[in-house]
């Protein structure tokens, strides 16, 4: 998802409506930064991938696999992490979570082979897939559902923040230290984000600075029961599958934008390391305003009197279509234009990602967020490993992005049909029912 400013940084969002007191979107702002964090840790392998092809002598398909490591790792982590932060608190398992990734990141300046890097990367895995089931589960504590997708679609552009400044600190770094360096100053940075995290943040019901209006205001829907639900009552659901299923196919899209993204235009148009700093930065800013444009065009439809339902996938149906231009990008000659087919889809791809991380929220009880984000981002990330490992062998095959992007335009598209047929109406889950 750089190292933050570790004041409590208050992020003034005006909703109609709401009562004085807007400390929850401080928390929102720590989210922002750990995200940022957690993204620029993970880029920095796809942007110096070109560099390190010709270091260490790895082959297409050995990148393939090393992408493959990271991802099998965080589908893994996800169904632990999403279990463990519901058990422990996000406090204290968002720390963990953290603390685990930077050093993982850090150790990829000691890697010098492949499969040293593939290590490294497994172990990033592991930690990095704690991020979003306790963010999630945080706007799930400290946000009504009006604002949840608001909330999610600003922490949730941390993940483009990251990987704005990942590009243009990484070719810096490694050009004026060398590329172990850009990985032991940004993975270092993440470790002083835990610091303003155990200060700053309580539950709300525990927390001094939030006032009394505002936790009123945060505890509007009703109260909901603290027993815990098994992963066998989960996974019976047919919701659960709907989001595994559009998440198993959808997750690879981001993966391929974020590891080969840097290689496609660096083979495809001849950018080196320190030409694809700015255009990279770019897609990631772009991509950045889709993920707030996904949360607020759902709150702009439900301020116009669409339901729930109709609002949150007329949302994901417009993102799903910002996605579609992308099968041009291997067509065209111009690596600008290319670049902006790519930003225009990965802003499609935020604007889906903050819809689809709110409808666990929606339909499923705070205490059982975590774990419903784990279970269906371990979906994602076992799409993305299966088809990284793909990707390689393709393009050591073919030498060909043209199917690569051709699959990725409509994948969207698809993953909303699976949820409309898994849940028609977007109705609350009685998990105590079950």
């Amino acid at each position: 998802m750089p190292g933050p400013d570790r004041q409590a940084v208050e992020v003034a969002v005006d909703v109609p409506g709401t009562p004085a007191g807007r400390f929850r979107w401080t928390i929102c702002a720590l989210l922002f930064f750990a995200t940022t964090v957690n993204y620029a840790d993970r880029q920095i392998l796809g942007i110096l991938a070109p560099t390190l092809q010709k270091e260490i002598g790895w082959s297409e398909s050995q990148y393939g696999l090393i992408v493959t490591a990271f991802q099998g790792a965080y589908a893994i982590g996800l169904l632990g992490m999403g279990r463990f932060i519901d058990r422990v608190g996000t406090r204290l398992g968002y720390s963990l979570a953290l603390g685990w990734w930077s050093i993982a990141a850090m150790l990829h300046g000691l890697a010098a082979s492949a499969l040293g890097f593939g290590c490294a990367r497994f172990l990033l895995g592991l930690g990095e897939a704690g991020n979003f089931p306790a963010a999630i589960k945080t706007v799930a504590e400290w946000f009504p559902k009006r604002e949840r997708a608001l909330a999610t679609g600003i922490f949730n552009s941390g993940s483009n923040a990251g990987a704005i400044l990942a590009p243009l600190l990484v070719p810096w770094l490694t050009l004026a230290f060398g590329w172990r360096w850009a990985f032991a100053i940004l993975g270092g940075a993440g470790l002083f984000w835990i610091v303003a995290w155990v200060l700053i943040y309580r539950e709300p019901a525990r927390h001094a600075r939030l006032s009394r209006a505002e936790l009123d205001y945060i505890r509007s829907e009703p109260a909901e029961s603290d027993a815990h639900i098994p992963w066998r009552v989960l996974i019976a659901n047919r919701p659960v599958w709907g989001l595994l299923l559009a998440r198993f196919i959808t997750d690879p899209v981001w993966w391929l934008y974020l590891f080969w993204g840097p290689k496609f235009l660096n083979s495809q148009f001849g950018w080196k390391l320190d030409q694809i700093g700015v255009p990279l930065a770019a897609t990631y800013l772009v991509s950045s305003a889709g993920g707030i444009f996904g949360g607020w065009f759902y709150s702009r439809l439900m301020e116009r009197g669409r339901g729930n339902n109709a609002a949150r996938k007329l949302a994901m149906l417009a993102c799903a279509l910002m996605v579609l231009p992308i099968v041009l990008a291997p067509r065209v000659s111009s690596p600008w234009l290319a670049t902006g087919l790519i930003s225009l889809a990965m802003a499609g791809h935020c604007g889906w990602a903050a819809n689809i991380f709110t409808i666990v929220s929606d339909l499923f009880p705070k205490r059982a967020v975590s774990s419903v984000v784990g279970i269906c981002g371990f979906g994602g990330a076992t799409g993305g490993m299966l088809v990284s490992s793909a990707v390689g062998f393709v393009l050591q095959a073919t030498g060909s992005y043209l199917t690569i992007f051709a699959l990725a335009s409509c994948s969207y598209l698809v993953g909303l049909s699976i949820i409309h047929l898994m849940s028609p109406r977007l109705e609350t889950v009685n998990l105590e029912a079950a």
